[in-house]
């Protein structure tokens, strides 16, 4: 049998995805994850999604929909996690094309369901801005979810939207969508994150190592992205629940405004109007800055020095982890700096490394 698991937000989704077929359904079921191409600036360097023809080596599934196997390459200068996880993971990542808006999307999600004829549709979301109404001030990637679930709502298919870990992703309190969430589908355990230790390790996504570290029995409060916005890491993190898709598209004002636009522009527009904000307008001034800045000194001692001083600061909120992504932005350092500046901090104090966490200590 073939499960088709939708990551509605792309990157860390589709790992999320992975462990989530692995716990549900086991190793007897085919999985195909269907997931946009969108990675953090810190692994593209690009703002937005890509499309097809920023990859060589994609090959064709349906007219519409490409897979994206192991030996496909991003074409430089954008980058893409998604040929590394095709091949350290046993599924099938198809990709997710937004450029002709919600109506490519429905398109695409028709030609292959067509093709694949899956057992069960999943939409999954990580952190739960699936289910924002578009005003929360603390909202910051509402389009990405936005645009599957208007896909998937349009579906003349049965599909089942999960959310996990709400609030893991920093962008809604939990609070904010209990009210929302349905039945506990899973409580995922340490076992369940055995399919995805090993990307894990280099994988830049926050909200997915937050709902692996919580699954492996992690606890307290986490600093994530630029911002530095804090996580609670609590008993119920590493829950996943089922959703009414209605309830979700009755909540989600910016998917109602999407649901029949033809391009991502229309879509991004209609973003700006109803959640005052896009997504690839945040990328693309960020992009752009930081163009302008200079590699920072990875040396040693300079590193050491820096990381005391972000420790006493955080540990003054409470702090009592933070993530690999949120030193390397903290201490002004590129994407490309990311793996030598993890190298260095395992080398350095090993016994703070809660993969893919870093443990804030009280020593200095």
């Amino acid at each position: 049998m073939t499960r088709l698991i939708v990551a509605a937000g792309g990157g860390g989704d589709a790992v999320a995805a992975a462990m989530l077929h692995a716990a549900l359904y086991g190793n007897e079921d085919q999985a195909v994850i269907l997931t946009y191409a969108w990675d953090r600036l810190l692994i593209d360097p690009l703002p937005g999604p890509r499309r097809p023809a920023d990859f060589s080596g994609l090959e064709r599934l349906t007219p519409v929909v490409w897979s994206v196997p192991a030996q496909a390459r991003p074409i430089a200068p954008a980058g893409s996690t998604l040929p590394r996880l095709a091949a350290e993971l046993p599924a099938t990542f198809a990709l997710l094309d937004p450029y002709q808006g919600a109506i490519g999307l429905i398109r695409q999600l028709e030609s292959l369901v067509d093709h694949v004829q899956p057992t069960s549709i999943d939409l999954l979301d990580v952190g739960g801005d699936i289910l924002a109404q578009g005003d929360e001030p603390t909202l910051k990637s509402p389009l990405a979810d936005a645009l599957t679930l208007a896909a998937c709502c349009q579906l003349n298919e049965p599909v089942r939207l999960l959310v996990a870990g709400p609030g893991l992703d920093g962008e809604l309190p939990p609070e904010a969508v209990t009210s929302t969430l349905g039945p506990v589908v899973r409580m995922l355990t340490a076992e369940d994150t055995a399919a995805i230790s090993g990307v894990l390790e280099w994988h830049p996504s926050e909200a997915t190592g937050l709902l692996a570290a919580t699954a492996r029995g992690v606890r307290g409060t986490c600093e994530i992205r630029d911002a530095g916005l804090p996580v609670l890491l609590t008993d119920t993190s590493p829950a996943v629940y089922e959703v009414d898709l209605d309830d979700a598209l009755s909540r989600n004002r910016l998917a109602r405004a999407i649901m029949s636009t033809t391009d991502l522009d229309e879509a991004e527009a209609y973003s700006r109007e109803v959640c005052g904000s896009s997504e690839i307008d945040y990328e693309r001034n960020k992009a752009l800055w930081l163009n302008e800045q200079q590699p920072a000194n990875l040396d040693p001692a300079t590193i050491r020095r820096q990381l005391d001083q972000f420790k006493a600061e955080v540990r003054t909120r409470g702090v009592t982890h933070t993530t690999l992504r949120r030193i390397t932005e903290a201490l002004g350092l590129k994407g490309g700096q990311r793996d030598e500046l993890r190298q260095l901090l395992i080398a350095s104090h090993p016994e703070q490394y809660e993969a893919p966490l870093w443990r804030i200590t009280d020593e200095a």
